[in-house]
């Protein structure tokens, strides 16, 4: 049986830990930032703020105390929005110990530094001269149908193979299935920038506009993935994978994509601050990685049109109808 840690108690984090115990042979500890959610499982036996109406086992045991999860756990999975991964690891850092193995199931780029999950875990470690091994896992995977038990295929990349083998052994089950990689840039960039083409994709429904247009978005949205990701290091076959165009093609037309969502009601005029005082407390990664992907994309010369004009409507400098005739008046280019 192996010890599981998951740090962080929303959407993603309880879905993990639904899917891990649902397989079994795991004794899995779930941590939670806020004693209401903790409480609201405990008492109710589901996370009735982040995924209401499925049961989660009792199997699973919930903590507010960090110490508690990550003590004795063999394998730690993160799962914490990424403007608070640097404060979490942080405060895991002292708890840690060097036989343990760090699963980072948080998409994103850190705004200010534009690091990679990763290489922001990777920077507090070594504070303590820590060498972790760590994986990471990206893919299409909506948590309410992964906590649902729907079928569902994943990446689990590493730069160690035994360790990708490793949580492909220990994770897979009836209803979850992962592939290995070693392009961590790939899948992680992947991961993040997808948030990003998909409130471009809601946004062209919010217009009214018709399947013409997404299609257009997705397609040259993965073309500029692979751009920053090959640039960065990673591999163009990564981003036509799982991890980029599965990830992508499922935040872009899936009902349940929280930046979909966003995009949806930027187009139908609303302003981003009330979108998301509507989302209660609902995190949809799009809105800050959008600022740390053109952060990125800048400091290598990489072109990135669409990211542009999502910056530009999330900033206000201009509408998503407008942003739309700017992608659509570009001067034209071999494909």
């Amino acid at each position: 049986m192996s010890r599981i840690g998951i740090v962080g108690a929303g959407s993603w984090g309880t879905a993990l830990a639904m899917v891990l115990a649902r397989r079994g042979g795991h004794n899995i500890c779930m941590w939670s930032h806020t004693r209401r959610v903790a409480d609201a499982i405990r008492q109710s036996g589901e996370n009735r703020f982040y995924l209401p109406g499925l049961p989660v086992p009792n199997t699973v045991r919930i903590t507010t105390q960090l110490k508690e999860c990550i003590d004795e756990a063999e394998i730690l999975i993160l799962a914490v929005p990424s403007e608070h991964l640097r404060g979490v690891c942080l405060a895991m850092l002292p708890f840690l110990t060097k036989d343990q193995l760090i699963v980072n199931a948080t998409k994103g780029i850190e705004d200010g530094t534009y690091l990679r999950m990763t290489q922001v875990l990777h920077e507090v470690l070594d504070q303590e001269n820590l060498r972790l091994p760590c994986g990471v896992l990206s893919g299409p995977s909506f948590a309410q149908e992964v906590g649902a038990g729907s079928p569902t295929a994943i990446a689990i990349a590493s730069s160690d193979a035994s360790v990708a083998a490793r949580v492909q052994e220990e994770f897979a089950g009836p209803t979850l299935r992962l592939y290995t990689n070693h392009d961590v840039v790939g899948v992680e960039l992947g991961g993040a920038l997808k948030n990003v083409i998909a409130i471009a994709a809601g946004a062209t429904h919010g217009l009214g506009l018709g399947h013409n247009s997404v299609a257009a978005l997705v397609t040259r949205g993965i073309a500029e993935m692979t751009r920053l990701a090959v640039a960065c290091g990673g591999e163009r076959e990564t981003l036509a994978g799982l991890a980029g165009l599965g990830d992508l093609v499922l935040t872009c037309t899936g009902a349940l994509s929280r930046n979909r969502h966003v995009g949806m009601e930027l187009g139908s005029g609303r302003r981003l601050p009330e979108i998301l005082a509507d989302m209660h407390g609902k995190v949809a990664e799009g809105v800050r990685t959008t600022h740390a992907a053109m952060g990125v994309a800048r400091g290598l010369g990489v072109e990135m049109p669409i990211t542009e004009q999502v910056a530009a409507v999330l900033n206000e400098r201009i509408s998503a109808k407008d942003a739309m005739k700017e992608l659509m008046s570009r001067p034209g280019r071999d494909e």
